[in-house]
């Protein structure tokens, strides 16, 4: 079962890989992305990691791929893009020399360690406790161990999201906008019931 879920979560991963680098339309990348961190969390949950399951699903997917389909959108970038043309030159021959590249260090390092991968000792990936779930223990680390790290981290979102606010505040000493023409050109004059056809 574990390794039919694999399989079917890689294929979705895979697939949703290829949309997001093939598709013209960067909103149906945006969505290919989507289709990708699904298939990953999945994968998370098939090794037993609940905790960076549901932080994939949320962060991520929830979070990150909605604020880049915003800024799409404001800019208006929602248009099928030109692939003929290269903005930087000669960047699709090395895009692929680096690929290859890295498909080569995977293929050896699997040719390399094959006889390591099942070796009968204890999985890094298991649970630490049968009877603990690994949310328990990664939260207990958090408040204990990496308390002070937990609390700088916090301490500088606070800052970040305070520091935005005030940079996007618009000072006080300066003029209004204007109204639009059409309605300045009304003036102050109360506005009159049009009488109906036919009224006497």
């Amino acid at each position: 079962m574990e390794t039919a879920v694999f399989i079917v979560s890689a294929l979705i991963v895979l697939a949703g890989g290829l949309g997001v680098v093939s598709s013209r339309n960067p909103v149906h990348a945006a969505l290919s992305l989507i289709a990708t961190l699904f298939g990953i969390a999945v994968l998370f949950l098939n090794l037993g990691a609940e905790l960076l399951a549901v932080v994939q699903v949320i962060v991520y997917t929830g979070a990150i791929v909605v604020l880049i389909l915003f800024v799409m959108m404001l800019l208006g970038v929602d248009r099928e893009e030109d692939l003929d043309t290269e903005p930087l030159v000669g960047q699709r021959l090395l895009a692929g020399l680096v690929g290859l590249l890295f498909l080569g260090a995977m293929l050896a390092i699997i040719i390399i360690g094959k006889d390591a991968i099942v070796t009968g000792s204890r999985s890094v990936t298991g649970a630490l406790s049968p009877t603990v779930s690994n949310i328990t223990q990664i939260g207990t680390e958090l408040f204990t161990t990496y308390v002070f790290a937990l609390e700088v981290t916090a301490g500088l979102l606070t800052i970040a999201v305070v520091g935005a606010v005030v940079l996007s505040r618009r000072p006080r000493d300066l003029e209004p906008i204007p109204e639009p023409e059409s309605m300045t050109d009304m003036g102050d004059e109360p506005l009159t019931a049009i009488p109906e056809e036919g009224a006497h």
